[in-house]
């Protein structure tokens, strides 16, 4: 119960504090940053001066100034409202960063520090960070390992691992160490750290308009400057009709002719799209990011972690003619031992589930695994040198000739052919056998893509793994194309050739290698538990770290554009009516024909001007809603897309003002 009034409480605390901000919104200065609602303030102005210099009867003319204010007013409110909940946001962002200090060292050995405040730290400081303490700038763990509570930014409470060398080292200022000690190189001066380009993001003091939002305005312009040689124009062509039009009357015309509606939302539309972001855990560079993502027509996702699992574990053993399954699986257990990767570890558990046991050799030398030689081992006392590694590592090992190898490319291509991976053990220069790796496809992945080819969206995946295996994993996941056995300039070669063919291009990544194909994509999402070079060269990063990310970011920048494209199809239709119930009223009394256009019926010239006008003002803040939470996004093509919100919002926005016009008139008829 308390809940509820507290949270009835804030919210009431921020619509006054919208209204409040829409108030302020009017002063000159922020004004001319609307430009067409600039003109309608500017209208409310010519019309209250014209009221009191006599043109017209002094209710009908303060009637007219009032509704064009109130119409000012609730395009202020819809960009206040938007602020309003990022700035919701922020306070909590906020209050994860006070008054936090640093045990600033000078070098690696430092074990004692100089403790000083966060926002005395540089780029490059080295800091220290123990169980208990709060992590007071970005940064990259340079030394140690501990696992870290990033629920102030992230929002979720399951700490996470972060560990020096790896490509998940990267740590937020304003998260908390929960386990051990970390040496942090600091990446990011005070002021430039990610909870300050977050807060200053959901506040809008740093929102960047998106091209597609200055094309629209500039169009927008283009509409009003056209209407304003356009109502200027009527008073020389009355003078011919002796016709004498009100200044009210041409004020009012004018509103009702410029697009009012979405000159009053374009505002919060943007603001609500970085919000949608943000809400997603995701900090966008700027909302061109955002925008740009509903453009995307090529996805690039890497195979490991965002299609499947990523955690291969060991499933069966397959021995070669002459050797026994149990040969195969204690060479297997040796050669894994100084392997501390999970397929290593998942290996030793298989063969000891299967019956081996775990006999460490006395005087063995372990060969630990690495990335460069894709090899692991024992050099047994007795001389025996145990290998299990890839074919081609193993081949090289072995000294054997592939081609004269026909059982263990048979088993190889066995197991690819079922979308796992193959590891070979060898013992000096015989071959034993393989270890099937068994990587699980995400459930309801292929749904999703799936849902991206409806919307006319190419999925690509990058593996590197053989072709065999990428093959059977891209038919079960459903992707539509796969690059196998790809090196990080691979990437970088896709991307530019699917860009020179005219498409645009995303990719996640979160490692320094994918930093170059990160900068070149159209869309580069970067991991947050990734490196900082990883983060710097993408233009949008995911706190979540969550590779499948990508998905929800193409449709939060679909939806965003669909939103403008509805709002802005809805405003240009429901003018039509507005002229119906206005141009009429000009001239009818010198062209009596004109009548013919009063198709409503409306009651009387004032009385159609001040419904016409209402309902101009109040459609604002009845779209609000739509702005802030954008429309519904249904996947499918752009054509379909089109189809829908012509036939929603360009034949709603026809209709329905006819309809709400003509009700507001009977209301009004009652009382003048």
């Amino acid at each position: 119960m308390s809940n509820s009034k507290s949270a009835q409480k804030n919210s009431t605390f921020g619509q006054s504090e919208a209204w409040k901000s829409a108030l302020i919104k009017l002063m000159p200065q922020h004004a001319m940053k609307n430009p067409v609602m600039a003109i309608v303030w500017l209208g409310t102005i010519i019309s209250l001066v014209s009221t009191i210099l006599g043109y017209s009867s002094l209710l009908f003319g303060l009637l007219v100034s009032l509704i064009l204010f109130v119409t000012v007013l609730f395009a202020n409110y819809a960009e206040a409202v938007a602020e309003a909940k990022g700035r919701g946001q922020a306070s909590s962002l906020k209050q994860a960063r006070q008054n936090l200090t640093a045990l600033r060292l000078s070098s690696r050995q430092d074990r004692e520090g100089e403790r000083v405040a966060a926002t005395a730290l540089l780029i490059n400081d080295l800091i220290e960070v123990r169980a208990g303490e709060m992590i007071p700038a970005d940064g990259e763990i340079i030394e140690g390992f501990a696992t870290i509570n990033e629920a102030a930014v992230t929002g979720e409470s399951a700490p996470v691992l972060r560990e020096a060398g790896t490509d998940r080292s990267g740590v937020i200022g304003g998260t908390k160490v929960l386990t051990d000690r970390i040496i942090v190189q600091v990446s990011a001066d005070s002021g430039n750290s990610f909870l300050d380009r977050m807060i200053a993001l959901v506040e809008g003091a740093s929102r960047q308009k998106t091209p597609n939002e200055i094309a629209l305005g500039i169009l927008l312009m283009v509409m009003t400057c056209t209407f304003i040689l356009v109502v200027l124009s009527l008073p020389f062509i009355a003078g011919f009709l002796h016709i004498e039009i009100n200044p009210i009357v041409l004020v009012a015309l004018l509103v009702c002719l410029i697009p009012t509606t979405i000159g009053g939302l374009l505002p919060a539309i943007g603001i609500a799209g970085m919000n949608r972001a943000l809400k997603a855990n995701l900090i966008a560079k700027s909302g061109k990011a955002v925008e740009v993502a509903g453009d995307v027509d090529v996805l690039l996702l890497d195979k490991t972690g965002t299609i499947t699992y990523g955690d291969r574990q060991a499933t069966a053993f397959y021995p070669l003619i002459g050797v026994t399954e149990s040969e195969l699986r204690q060479a297997a257990l040796l050669s894994s031992l100084a392997d501390p990767t999970p397929e290593g570890k998942s290996i030793v558990a298989l063969a000891k589930d299967r019956g081996e046991k775990v006999l460490e050799p006395e005087q063995a030398e372990f060969v630990s695994f690495n990335a460069a030689t894709r090899i692991s081992g024992v050099n047994l006392e007795n001389g025996q040198q145990i290998r299990k590694g890839a074919l081609d590592a193993i081949i090289k090992f072995t000294e054997k000739d592939l081609n004269q190898q026909a059982e263990l490319r048979t088993r190889i291509e066995q197991v690819a052919s079922k979308g796992a991976t193959p590891l070979v053990v060898a013992c000096d220069h015989n071959l034993l056998g393989v270890i099937e790796l068994s990587d699980v496809v995400k459930p309801g992945i292929k749904e999703k893509f799936a849902r991206l080819r409806e919307m006319g969206i190419k999925t690509v995946m990058v593996t590197g793994d053989n072709p065999l295996t990428a093959a059977a994993i891209a038919a079960e996941a459903g992707v539509d194309d796969y690059i196998a056995e790809a090196r990080p300039e691979d990437k970088l070669n896709c991307i530019r050739r699917e860009q020179e063919a005219g498409h645009l291009v995303a990719m996640v990544g979160d490692g320094t290698n994918d930093a170059p194909a990160l900068a070149q994509a159209d869309i580069g999402l970067a991991m947050n538990s990734g490196t900082q070079a990883a983060k710097e060269a993408g233009n949008m990063v995911d706190l979540d770290s969550d590779p499948t990310k990508l998905l929800a970011v193409v449709e939060i920048g679909k939806q965003q554009l669909i939103t403008r494209g509805a709002l802005t199809t809805f405003s240009l239709a429901n003018d039509i009516s507005k002229y119906f119930a206005i141009l009429p009223t000009l001239f009818v009394s010198a062209i009596p024909q004109m009548q013919v256009l009063n198709i409503m019926q409306l009651h009387s010239s004032e009385s159609a001007i001040l419904s016409a006008l209402i309902f101009n003002a109040l459609i604002i803040p009845a779209l609000i809603p739509i702005a802030l939470r954008g429309v519904k996004f249904k996947a499918s093509t752009s054509t379909q897309l089109l189809r829908r919100n012509m036939l929603i919002f360009g034949v709603g926005g026809v209709i329905l003002p006819f309809i709400s016009i003509k009700a507001i008139d009977l209301l009004i008829s009652m009382f003048i």
